[in-house]
């Protein structure tokens, strides 16, 4: 999405972090402002592209968050940590044992991914489910909370329909080194910021 030019100017004197931060800064003082309203500009349009495309998949595929990051090995060997998962949730798609599911417990702020391993359909068409991770012993009825034995279409955040292995590595890197995701946002915002037009 971005054409030509040239990214932030690295240092020139010395290589140190104080260097660095003079030619930013420096960079920044010999823009004028029309320069610099244009870059802001072009840098909120980024942002607000990938708000629109994120939204757009929210409709398309039913679900809250149409992609995610596996974080634990619970689902080895079918998924491991790092694997991005794209998910749909459509209510009319029945549940069905042997069915990957990402669901939510109360209590709990990150969604789990798991198997499906009973169903059980009412006659008034309401089901209720048991989860359990293929890597693990036992059923996740521990992990549901105090006095919860199934799991509700409520609960579902959405369906597996396909994954890229590995490729969710950066964000559990981010999450693990808060401080590298901010660099790494400072980096981006400045390459965009300082980017000339060919």
């Amino acid at each position: 999405a971005l054409r030509g030019g040239r990214g932030p100017c690295w240092p020139r004197s010395g290589g140190t972090r104080g260097g660095a931060a003079m030619d930013l800064f420096g960079d920044l003082r010999r823009m004028n402002k029309r320069q610099l309203y244009y870059q802001v500009l072009n840098f909120a349009m980024i942002v607000s592209s990938a708000l629109m495309i994120w939204k757009g998949l929210i409709v398309v595929t039913g679900s809250e968050s149409p992609i995610v990051v596996v974080l634990s090995g619970s689902m080895e060997p079918a998924f491991h940590r790092g694997d991005l998962l794209f998910l749909t949730n459509f209510h009319d798609d029945p549940i069905r044992a042997g069915e990957i599911v990402v669901f939510k417990v109360e209590g709990r702020d990150i969604p789990i991914v798991h198997r499906v391993i009973k169903v059980h359909e009412k006659g008034n068409g309401n089901i209720k489910f048991l989860t359990k991770g293929d890597n693990n012993e036992v059923d996740d009825r521990g992990l549901y909370k105090e006095g919860q034995n199934w799991l509700e279409k409520k609960d579902v955040v959405g369906r597996a329909r396909g994954f890229l292995p590995y490729v969710g590595m950066v964000t559990i890197i981010m999450n693990d080194y808060p401080k590298f995701k901010y660099a790494l946002l400072a980096v981006m915002g400045a390459y965009v910021l300082l980017k000339r037009e060919s």
